[in-house]
Formats: structure tokens, C-alpha cells, sequence
């Protein structure tokens, strides 16, 4: 999917999305919340390795992090369908003496779930924004960023009242230089909502 049929398609969700919240009717009437997410991700090729004095290595792989962000949470009036979009902040690092490695990005997720009592059941879009490596110290200092990123989420929650917990698996391919990287894996998801009804 390139850059601008990603950036269509998350703009036209979107606009479904506000335009469903923005018209109630006695049929048909949105609850509209505010939401954090957070979590830890897994998986992914090896983006950076970094080889310490000594000899041990460590690695940075393209799906792996921690992330929290905030969105909005529209939810319809039978309270079986939910739309989740949200903006999040994803950071991974390896720390030596003489120098660090950092791997952060803006991930937007754009996610429909099907809901029932306790558990809930969706997917959707996700699009990466300024996906920047950066080093400092020894041999040197050093930004790479990779370019946008457009992929797909799917994610299953055990809900306790406005908390949800679960699993998610994310399928994402970064370019840099040229080449493919891909930042498919797993992960453990957390968030809640608040305001609303």
C-alpha cells in the first residue's frame, strides 16, 4: 500500500467514523469517549545490533517497544461496535556505558471492534509516522529514519468495565535505503476510557 492510498484510506475511515457520531437520532446515538492506550510490543527483524566491550550483543528489533498514547472511543448505542483511534508514542532503546540506541515513532491506529459484555474483537489500520533511529556516544552520533509506514493491527480485549487488556499482532514493512524491514509481531495491549455515558 503506498503513502498516499494509506493516508485515503485512514482519512475516509475517519470521516465514516465522525460522520456515524456526529448524527444522533432516537435510533441511533454515539457514546463518545476519551481513551489511553498503552503496551509492549514484540517481534520484528533486527532493525540495529549493537555489540558491547564485552562481546555480548543486543538488538533492536522494528515492532519491539513500549507505547502510550490517547484517541477518542465512539461506541454505538447498542454497545456492540466500537471504533478506537488513537495516536501513541512507541519508544525502544539499548543503553551502554559509552553510548545509547533509540528506535521511536508516532503510530496512529484506526481499529473497529465488535463488542460483547466482556471481550471485544477487531482490527483496522495502522500508520507509522516519523520512525527515526538514533545513536550518541561511541563510535559516534548518527539519525536514520525510516520511511512512513502503513500496515494492519488485530487486537482482542477481556474488558472490566472501561479497562480493556489483551493481545495484538501487528503486520508492518519499514523501507530504509531501499530495503524491506519488517516489524510483524506480537503484543500486550492495555487501555481505558473515560467521559461519555
Amino acid at each position: 500500500m503506498t503513502r498516499g492510498a494509506a493516508i485515503k484510506c485512514v482519512s475516509a475511515l475517519a470521516l465514516l467514523v465522525l460522520d456515524a457520531a456526529a448524527v444522533p437520532s432516537a435510533a441511533r446515538a454515539a457514546d463518545l469517549r476519551g481513551a489511553f492506550v498503552a503496551g509492549y510490543d514484540t517481534g520484528g527483524d533486527k532493525l540495529v545490533t549493537v555489540t558491547f566491550t564485552n562481546g555480548e550483543t543486543d538488538s533492536i528489533r522494528a515492532n519491539e517497544g513500549l507505547y502510550a498514547g490517547g484517541g477518542l472511543s465512539v461506541i454505538n448505542d447498542s454497545k456492540d461496535i466500537e471504533f478506537l483511534g488513537t495516536l501513541s508514542i512507541k519508544y525502544s532503546s539499548i543503553t551502554a556505558s559509552n553510548g545509547d540506541v533509540t528506535f521511536t515513532r508516532l503510530p496512529l491506529d484506526l481499529l473497529l471492534f465488535y463488542r460483547w459484555q466482556s471481550f471485544r474483537l477487531g482490527g483496522g489500520l495502522t500508520y507509522v509516522i516519523n520512525p527515526t533511529v538514533k545513536s550518541s556516544g561511541i563510535p559516534g552520533s548518527a539519525n536514520v529514519s525510516l520511511d512512513n509506514a502503513a500496515g494492519a493491527v488485530v487486537q482482542a480485549d477481556y474488558l472490566l468495565g472501561r479497562v480493556a487488556i489483551g493481545l495484538r499482532y501487528t503486520a508492518l514493512d519499514y523501507k530504509v535505503f531501499g530495503s524491506t524491514v519488517k516489524s510483524n509481531g506480537v503484543g500486550l495491549s492495555f487501555g481505558f476510557t473515560f467521559g461519555g455515558n
